[in-house]
């Protein structure tokens, strides 16, 4: 095992995890890379198990560091694309076949289109007439979302209610 330079006390163990969550990315990296220059030999390995830093990241500061070329980030090309990425037409199938189905709203308040179709049954609809396959086509919850996202919101049929029945007048004499 290595010799290491400094000894780590509590306080600054916390002062540099406490420093370090403030930082993002490059300069993230910067910062670990030359704490580690500090730490003297076997740095790494000391900053990885007393300050849970992780050795890629360590190792990815030390290499910009040394060569002074900075990595760039990438955090918008993470994650789920989403489902029109994949599907282009998605969005003009689902207003083809909701708009049919739709009406706007009675009181002319807002500009919101009701329709009675359901996610699933859009979703339906859109693997029979339009040929889609089950496993490509989202979930019925992310085609809940584009309705939404489309304006229109699922409302139900309201059914007639019969009237209350009132009692009847009755003239009251006055003897």
């Amino acid at each position: 095992m290595f010799k290491v330079s400094i000894q780590l006390t509590d306080s600054l163990k916390n002062l540099l995890k406490e420093t370090a969550k403030q930082l993002k990315g490059a300069a993230k990296r910067k910062f670990i890379a030359q704490t580690v220059g500090v730490l003297g030999q076997g740095g790494q390995s000391l900053a990885e198990r007393e300050l849970g830093w992780n050795r890629v990241t360590i190792g990815k500061g030390i290499k910009e560091l040394n060569s002074g070329i900075t990595c760039v980030d990438n955090y918008q090309g993470r994650g789920r694309k989403k489902a029109e990425e994949h599907l282009p037409n998605l969005l003009e199938d689902i207003k083809k076949l909701v708009d049919s189905q739709s009406q706007i709203d009675p009181s002319f308040k807002s500009q919101r289109l009701y329709t009675r179709l359901g996610a699933s049954v859009v979703r339906h609809q859109l693997i029979e007439k339009f040929g889609y396959g089950d496993e490509e086509l989202p979930t019925s919850e992310t085609i809940r979302v584009k309705l939404n996202d489309l304006g229109y919101r699922l409302k139900r049929v309201a059914k007639i209610q019969p009237q209350k029945k009132f009692p009847k007048l009755t003239q009251f004499s006055s003897n």
